[in-house]
């Protein structure tokens, strides 16, 4: 996809296009139109279709011999770099860095729980600071969401 592609798909693929198009990253399989319609609580099949032309124009979705929508090709857009697919789930990418800073904090805090005099105060102000501060970015990315 050249530039000025990217920055048209970047400009088309908002609201329920957007939506459309990730549930169709999750799908993974083609999906009829009255099947997307239902799943994502469209008014009727024609909101579908309409979304799914859209996706089709952009050339992010083709069309198999039975009429069903699959995703022909991916598009790299601002609003899904921050979120990471996991087991058909959708999660903050800072959701690592926070858990992996939770069990570092945990892991240090049981480690040295046998003797609180050897707890160095300034480590644990750097992970309880390290957790809460991914931790609030990832609650702030996971607010702003746009799926």
């Amino acid at each position: 996809m050249s530039g000025n592609d990217t920055g048209r798909v970047e400009r088309e693929l908002k609201g329920k296009t957007l939506q459309v198009y990730v549930y169709l990253l999750k799908k993974k399989e083609p999906i009829g139109v009255r099947e997307l319609q239902r799943d994502l609580n469209f008014s009727s099949p024609s909101v579908a279709n309409y979304h799914l032309e859209k996706l089709t124009s952009l050339n992010l979705v083709s069309q198999d011999e039975y009429g069903r929508y699959y995703l022909s090709q991916k598009a790299q857009i601002s609003v899904l770099e921050s979120f990471v697919n996991v087991g058909g789930r959708t999660i903050p990418r800072m959701s690592f860095f926070a858990a992996f800073f939770t069990t570092l904090l945990a892991a240090y805090v049981v480690l040295n729980i046998s003797s609180p005099n050897s707890i160095n105060v300034h480590a644990l102000g750097f992970a309880i600071a390290g957790a809460a501060a991914f931790w609030f970015e990832t609650l702030r990315v996971w607010r702003r969401r746009v799926f």
